[in-house]
C-alpha cells in the first residue's frame, strides 16, 4: 500500500513538472513557426503554413545579423567571467574554509549579503564610469564575476571542508606553498563541484538580460537576451519572430542541461553531503 502510495505521488509529481515545462514550451515552438498573422492569436491552434526556414532566416538577418554579433558577445562575456569566477570563488573558498576567525567572519558575512542584498544599477553604474568601464566588455565582466561569486563560493566552500588539512601539510612538506598548493593539490579535487559551478553560471550568465541592457547598451555590445527588442515596438510585435529569437538562444543551455544534468546534480548533493 504504501509503495503504491509512493508510486502515485511520483506519478503526479511527473505529471506537474511535464505541464510546467513542456506546456510553455510546445507554446514557444508552435508559435515561432507560424506565420505572422497566425502568431498573433497566440494559441495553441496548429499552423495553417510552415515558413521554418523563412522565419529563422529573418531573424538571422534582422538589424544586419545583429543576432550573429550578439551570440558572439554572448561567448565572449561567459567564457570570460565564468573562468573568472571558477578561480576566484575556489580560492576564496579554500582560504575561508582552511582559516576561520574574525576575518573569516566578515567575510563570510559579506558572501552571504552577496546572495542576500539585491544589486545597485545606479552606484554600480557611477563606478564603472568612476574606472572608465562603462560600455565595455570587461566592465560588465567584472559585473558577472561579483554578482555571481557569492554563489560559487559557498560551492566550493562546502566542498573544500572535504578535503582533510592533513593533504595540506602533506604538500607543504614536500615543499608546496601558497599557490603552488592551491593549483597542484587543492583545486584538481575540486573537479566535480567546479563542473557544477561553470555549467549553472554559464547558463545564468548566458541567459542574463538585465546586466547587459544596463551596462553594454548599443547593438555592437548586443547580447542574445537583448535582442528580444528586435522584434517589439510600442505599437507592434512580431510573435513569430520573437518566438523564433526565443528559441534559437535557448538551445545552448537547453543542450547544456541536456547532456550534463546528472554532472550538476551530482556535483550539488557531493558538496552537501561533504559540507
Amino acid at each position: 500500500m504504501r509503495a503504491l502510495k509512493r508510486f502515485g505521488g511520483e506519478g503526479v509529481a511527473l505529471v506537474v513538472a511535464t505541464a510546467i515545462f513542456l506546456v510553455p514550451f510546445s507554446f514557444m515552438l508552435l508559435t515561432a513557426v507560424k506565420d505572422r498573422v497566425q502568431s498573433a492569436d497566440l494559441d495553441f491552434a496548429w499552423p495553417t503554413s510552415w515558413p521554418i526556414v523563412r522565419n529563422l532566416m529573418e531573424v538571422i538577418e534582422a538589424r544586419d545579423y545583429v543576432l550573429l554579433r550578439a551570440y558572439v558577445n554572448s561567448t565572449i562575456l561567459t567564457v570570460a567571467s565564468v573562468a573568472l569566477i571558477v578561480v576566484f570563488a575556489a580560492m576564496a573558498a579554500f582560504v575561508l574554509q582552511r582559516r576561520a576567525g574574525k576575518i573569516g567572519a566578515v567575510a563570510n558575512f559579506l558572501v552571504l549579503s552577496g546572495l542576500i542584498i539585491p544589486p545597485a544599477i545606479v552606484p554600480t553604474i557611477w563606478l564603472l564610469q568612476t574606472l572608465g568601464l562603462f560600455k565595455t566588455m570587461p566592465g560588465l565582466i567584472l559585473v558577472e564575476v561579483a554578482f555571481h561569486m557569492s554563489y560559487a563560493v559557498l560551492l566550493f566552500r562546502a566542498f573544500v571542508a572535504a578535503i582533510p588539512r592533513e593533504l595540506d601539510e602533506a604538500a607543504q612538506i614536500d615543499g608546496c606553498t601558497g599557490l603552488t598548493l592551491f593549483f597542484r593539490v587543492i583545486f584538481p579535487l575540486l573537479r566535480p563541484v567546479t563542473i557544477t559551478v561553470i555549467l549553472t553560471t554559464s547558463v545564468a550568465v548566458f541567459n542574463d538580460f538585465v546586466n547587459p541592457l544596463y551596462f553594454l547598451p548599443g547593438d555592437e555590445n548586443a547580447t542574445v537576451q537583448v535582442t528580444l527588442y528586435n522584434f517589439q515596438s510600442q505599437y507592434s510585435t512580431q510573435w513569430n519572430l520573437l518566438f523564433m529569437d526565443i528559441v534559437l538562444i535557448t538551445i545552448p543551455p537547453l543542450l547544456l542541461f541536456i547532456f550534463f544534468n546528472r554532472k550538476i546534480v551530482a556535483g550539488m548533493t557531493s558538496g552537501a553531503i561533504k559540507g
